[in-house]
């Protein structure tokens, strides 16, 4: 069996905080709609804050690591 998102609307581009800004209304996960569009990306921009190694010694930078910055040791931060 696949994986596949949802179109629901925490997936989609116009939901911001429990609310859709098309439609001007409250939503959670159980709603969706026909001008659902997907978002470009479903997790926050890769920098430092969202890095596994930042403050860690495994930090290829750690004199110049900072929230914001970016670097090509960059790693995802496991959730579970």
């Amino acid at each position: 069996m696949s994986i596949r998102l949802g179109n629901s609307c925490m997936n989609c581009e116009k939901f911001r905080n429990d609310y859709c800004l098309k439609h001007e209304t409250a939503v959670s996960v159980q709603h969706t709609c026909d001008s659902f569009k997907m978002k470009a990306s479903l997790k926050d921009e890769p920098n430092c804050l969202n890095c596994a190694r930042y403050q860690n010694p495994t930090c290829a930078n750690p004199q110049k690591a900072a929230p914001g910055m970016l670097c090509n040791h960059w790693a995802p931060q496991a959730t579970a």
